[in-house]
């Protein structure tokens, strides 16, 4: 059995950030950072993704961390919600490393459920056991850190880096799941992704191409690259379409957790 201690002392919260005003609205918002019960260490204007969360990482290398987007908002109880997930994870398998609250199942099914703004809508399937993933959405991973396992550096941008950190912990020898975690992504709709998205996918594409077909959040990875093509054209055919549907990013978080009827999920 894992020796972990499940006590609140041994997770801390990590979000990378480079909007103050957004991380005010939102994850500075949640109860449990308003109130102090967890602990928030923010990188500010990191170069990349990978590079800002091993920072983090290196900050805490014992603790369990929750890498988390500042355009998150954890509802009232999220914490004691956590436990008992982390909890579950745990008795099925001591040897986890990832837990995500919105992942990507072997067979391709989207878990969560979280609320996004972009889409105007919860997503992601409820599970009612640890589902495993090949993928996390970054908008949340919780990540224990006293691994020793590290993000990609060579990963550039902001893109693709829950998938990969999710292979790494597999190719370990690791576990890496899904789990029910309520939360609101306060977080706009992106009606382009650019070169630095492409950059991404080139990098996963030589990186697994051993393990290919791999399914991000967003797009499936495949030696040809044809999904890049056709997610791209997708994403410019419903541009229009998905602007007018978003709901607001700048609206309180806690308006769309009363919406879900999630203003307390602990």
């Amino acid at each position: 059995m894992s020796d972990i201690d499940l006590g609140l002392d041994g997770l801390t919260v990590c979000c990378l950030s480079n909007d103050r005003e957004i991380l005010d609205l939102n994850l500075r918002a949640s109860p449990v950072i308003a109130s102090g019960r967890l602990q928030l260490d923010v990188e500010m204007d990191a170069p990349s993704a990978t590079i800002g969360y091993n920072r983090l990482l290196e900050r805490h290398p014992t603790d369990i961390c929750i890498l988390v987007h500042h355009d998150v908002y954890l509802p009232d109880g999220w914490d004691r919600l956590l436990m008992r997930r982390i909890a579950e994870v745990e008795a099925h398998d001591p040897d986890w490393a990832v837990i995500a609250a919105s992942g990507i199942g072997p067979d391709g099914r989207h878990w969560g459920p979280v609320w996004s703004s972009a889409f105007s809508r919860v997503l992601g399937g409820v599970t009612a056991a640890p589902q495993p993933i090949q993928a996390a959405d970054e908008l949340l991973i919780v990540f224990r850190a006293d691994t020793g396992l590290r993000f990609d550096e060579e990963l550039p941008h902001f893109h693709f880096h829950g998938l990969d950190i999710v292979q790494t912990v597999l190719a370990a020898g690791k576990g890496a799941y899904n789990v029910p975690l309520p939360l609101i992504h306060n977080d706009r709709f992106a009606k382009m992704l650019g070169d630095d998205y492409r950059d991404g996918y080139r990098h996963m594409q030589r990186k697994w191409r051993d393990v290919l077909p791999l399914m991000s959040t967003t797009v499936k990875i495949s030696w040809h690259g044809l999904h890049l093509r056709r997610a791209l054209r997708r994403m410019k055919n419903y541009s229009a379409v998905g602007s007018e549907r978003a709901s607001r990013n700048d609206t309180p978080p806690q308006v769309y957790a009363e919406r879900c009827c999630w203003s307390s999920v602990g």
